[in-house]
Order: C-alpha cells, then structure tokens, then sequence
C-alpha cells in the first residue's frame, strides 16, 4: 500500500478534523474529508478541539459531543467534570514538558499529554471507523502514513510532545516511527494552494484568479486558526518544476483569532454590571461557554449583530443592577429584549489587536528585497470578513490577497499532499542558531580569561559554542551537519550532548546572554571509540544518526527535547 494510504490530522487550537486519501497506487489521487456535526445540526470540516473526562479523569466525549454535554451539564456536574479547549496554546512555551498539566474549564488540572493523547486517540478511531464503513477489506492503523499538523513556529519540544502524544495514543508503535510525519500547518496550505483552479478563491475583486506556477513566483501563507492563539506565517518562491523554497524564517504571534474572543470577553465585563460575567463564568462555566460559541459564528461577518442573553445571565445582571435595563451605556452596545446589540464598528473593534499584530508582522517581511505577488489567507479565522477586508487595504495596492473558499480545510488537504509529495520544499530557513560545547585551544584576543583551563600542557578554553547551522541559513531537507563525539572514559557507554540553541548569528559561548539548552543527545559508544554525529536540520523535525569512526556501525540518535520537570 505505501503512501498511497493516507490519513492526515489536523489537530487545531479550536477545531480539529481530518482528510484521507485511499486510492490504489498509481491512480488520480482523490482526498476525502470527514464532516462533523450533522447530529447536533451542524455540516462542518472539523469539530471544536474539546474534550470531556470523568471525575476519576477517564475520557468521555471529544468534539461538538464534548461541547453539547458539557453545555447542558447541570452546575454542579460541570464542576466535578474536566472539560479542556484551546489546550494547545499550551505548548507554545518552548520549554514543553512530559509533566506538564493543564487546567479544566473548572480549575481542575490534569497532566497535558493525556488529554492530548486521548484527543488523538479518538481522532485515530473516528479516521478508522469513517474508512473502513466505505471499503470492503478492513483497514487498521499500520496500513497508513500518518500525517499531524502544527505551527511552523513551534520549538522542536513541542513537536516532540505531539509525537509522544501521537505515539501514546497508538497512531504509530516502536520500530514504525516513520509512518508518523510531522508537517508544518503553513506549508501544507501552501502545497494544497499551489493546486488550486480559478474558482478556488475568494479574490479581493472577484476576478478569477489562481496562484501563478510560474518559477520566480513569491508569496506569503497566513495560516490563522478561526479562534486559534497563533498567527503562522511564511514566505515561499515558486522553482522550476513546482518545488518550493522558504525565503524567510517561518514568524508569527499568539495574537490569532482567541485575542478576538478575549475582547470580546473584556466588552462584556464592561457592559455588564460588576463582576457579573466572572460570576456566571465561575457558576455557569457551560452556559459562558455557550456565549462564547455563539461568538465564533458572528466574528465571520462584517454587519451589526446581536447575541442571545440566556435567561441566568439576565437574571443575575438584574438582580445585581436592581434593573432591567442593566446594560451599561457604551457606544456600539444596546439592550433589546433578550439580546445585546452590538454595532459593526465595535464588532470590528474586538480585532484591533490581532489585526495590529499580523500587519506589523507583515510590514516586516515587507522590508526584505522580496517580490511578494499574492498572501495567502489560509485557516478557519480567514473566513472573516472583517479580517480579509483588513489585510486588503493594507496590502492590497502591494500584491493581491486570496483566500481559498474552503480556507479552514486548506492544511489538512494539503497535509495528505505533503506524504505524496516530500520533496516540494527544497530548502527551509533557519528558525536559530544551533550548536554545541566544545573546547578550543585559548586564544586571547577572543576567548575570555575566566574559561582558560590547562591540559597536556596547552590552553584551552570551555564552553566554546560550536555552530552547526545559522539563523537564517537555507538548508535542503537531505542535508546534513556533522560534529565528531569524543567520550571522556575508555568504558563509557554513553554520552549525553546538550544542545544549544540562540537567535543570534554568532555567539562564542554557550552561557552567552540569549543562548538556551533546548535538547539533549543520547549517543552510544563502545571502548572509547569517536562516533561522528550527522545532523538534520531540513525537515519538519530535527533528527540525527551516529557512525562509529572504527566499527562503522550506525545508530539512530534520540534527541530529547522535552523536560521532565
């Protein structure tokens, strides 16, 4: 079967689903896409990323049946219940640990790779269940190349925490690690954009524009999830024959479209009588929650809007103002029964923030001597009116902005693209400098006095930063980056490397100001012998294999980018 049996996952900030593809070897490839909510009147592409688990923290429910039980809990059975969303805005921080835990809409915490594992393993048997009601012979999980999403501006640790969780939750086991690939949500947007006809986008115009093929061709992704934490943005340039080349290091922010839903938040704080939102939120954690759903519908539209007070909510703001006419006096908001009206002008203010922060973003990669011919605007958050109009006047008079009409199912298509087509990206940039400690022979004019150490007789100084690869630099997804391992004891039988990582082009030091240990390599050695380390910096992920200078034996290296703290 090879990679022609696919099944791609893209587990999102606020909605997460996946594509397939079974077609025989050989033939037109045609991707399917699961359809989520038809029970609970919904017909979307992904479902929300929630997951319900027990008082005894046993899984329960994920997607649009998490949200509905949650949402109809009763009070009480909400708080002894652990309902998690937007969780993967936790692994953001570069330091992501095996023992993180996580908070519950109730405060409650859990450890974060079980409600992430457990997430994957539903997403894993929905994807098997979907399949096999549609073909005759019985597929299971080895049959496939398994394909998981994430932002390009994720650390390695965080891409490693998802493999574990992936590996914890069955999609792949020991000694099948590469049916497991790791691809980066911009770019696999990018790969099903490329594929795209005419009609495929929505275009500032409406003119019937597709993105041009032709070599030479530059354009920017802006990956932004629908109520998503992070903005994800890269820079590609179109080589012959269709491949594809990074120009700038992937950027971004956490200013995607949950700052939206925090203004928000933040409006009804203020409109409402004192300390009465954070009241209901605390007693009625499903009904906020609910408020909250209905919020992601109107931040698609560029109108005025009104949004549904459910009755506790009206009562309590009653009986904390002695009126029922309790909404404060704010320009753009107004009480009418049952609803709060909310003018355009101050729906659009909500996106300030966001919309400040992916505009400076692109300002920047603006600056460089690139020939930018279109954006791209991919991810549920680009269905937003407000925000297309946005990027459009700003941008639109530099390049023309195109939004796929299916924006929020452009990653995980593409992702399914990404296994039958491995080498589009020939060359990445650099997110950082990478290096080891090494010792070098003392020099004064550049090495400090304080790491001068003695041995054999000449000068040395420690905690030398040797580089393996620069910021910035293009690196192809075969090439490779060596450093030669020399153990300490003749009947050592293992070293353990730490590896650093910095921003800056040349640092001299690993304690210098701005360098961090961000992994640590685990290499066997046998009697004293030199292994010679290749490192991989040009995929998705950073991997490494050893070879013994005097066996010639190879070994694959376990970088471990994860703490256990």
């Amino acid at each position: 079967m090879g990679d022609s049996y696919v099944i791609a996952i893209d587990f999102g900030t606020a909605f997460s689903g996946y594509a397939f593809n079974i077609t025989p070897s050989g033939e037109e490839s045609e991707i399917y896409l699961k359809r989520w909510g038809m029970e609970h009147g919904e017909d979307t592409p992904k479902t929300p990323t929630c997951i319900l688990f027990g008082e005894n923290e046993e899984f329960l429910k994920f997607g649009y049946e998490a949200k509905s039980a949650y949402i109809n809990m009763r009070s009480e059975a909400a708080k002894k219940h652990y309902f998690f969303e937007d969780f993967k805005m936790k692994l953001y921080d570069k330091n992501c640990s095996s023992n993180l835990e996580i908070k519950a809409a109730n405060g409650k915490s859990m450890k974060a790779l079980k409600v992430f594992l457990e997430s994957l393993k539903f997403l894993k048997k929905d994807a098997l269940t979907t399949i096999n009601s549609h073909t005759a012979v019985e597929l299971i999980d080895s049959d496939f190349t398994w394909v998981l999403t994430v932002p390009a501006i994720w650390a390695p640790s965080a891409k490693q925490f998802m493999r574990e969780a992936a590996t914890q939750a069955g999609i792949v086991t020991e000694g099948t690690e590469d049916k497991l690939v790791i691809a980066l949500e911009p770019e696999a947007a990018s790969i099903w954009c490329k594929k795209l006809p005419p009609y495929g986008f929505i275009t500032q115009n409406h003119n019937k524009e597709s993105l041009d093929q032709s070599p030479g061709t530059q354009y920017i992704v802006v990956d932004c999830g629908r109520s998503g934490g992070t903005i994800d943005i890269t820079v590609h340039e179109v080589m012959e024959g269709g491949a594809l080349k990074e120009l700038h290091k992937a950027s971004g922010n956490t200013l995607g479209g949950q700052t939206v839903d925090e203004n928000f938040k933040r409006f009804l704080r203020k409109i409402l009588p004192d300390g009465v939102w954070d009241e209901y939120e605390q007693k009625q954690p499903s009904g906020a929650h609910k408020i909250m759903y209905e919020f992601t519908r109107l931040k698609q539209v560029d109108q005025d809007v009104q949004l549904c007070v459910p009755f506790t909510l009206g009562s309590l703001a009653m009986q904390k103002s002695g009126t029922e006419d309790f909404i404060a006096s704010e320009q753009g908001a107004s009480w009418d029964d049952g609803f709060i009206k909310i003018s355009r002008d101050k729906l659009r203010s909500f996106f300030d923030e966001s919309l400040q922060g992916i505009t400076d973003t692109l300002r920047q990669i603006f600056k460089s001597s690139f020939n930018i011919k279109y954006i791209l605007l991919v991810g549920g958050y680009a269905q937003s009116q407000i925000l297309r109009q946005h990027i459009t006047d700003q941008f639109g008079n530099r390049c023309k902005v195109l939004c796929p009409f299916r924006a929020q199912e452009a990653i995980v298509r593409g992702a399914v693209e990404f296994v039958r087509f491995p080498n589009v990206l020939v060359s990445r940039k650099m997110s950082s400098t990478y290096g080891f400690a090494v010792c070098e022979k003392f020099d004064k004019s550049k090495h400090k006095e304080k790491k001068k150490f003695t041995s054999n007789g000449f000068d040395y100084s420690r905690d030398v930063f040797r580089t393996l690869v620069e910021e910035g630099e293009d690196v192809g997804p075969n090439d490779t980056r060596e450093f030669l391992c020399s153990p300490a004891e003749v009947d050592q039988t293992e070293m353990k490397l730490r590896f650093y990582s910095t921003l800056r082009k040349d640092p001299v030091y690993v304690d210098d100001w701005g360098v961090e240990v961000v992994g640590i390599f685990n290499v066997k050695v046998n009697g004293g012998d030199k292994v010679n380390l290749q490192v991989m910096f040009g995929s998705t992920e950073i991997t490494a294999t050893g070879t013994n200078q005097v066996s010639k034996e190879k070994q694959t290296i376990k970088i471990e980018f994860m703490t256990n703290e």
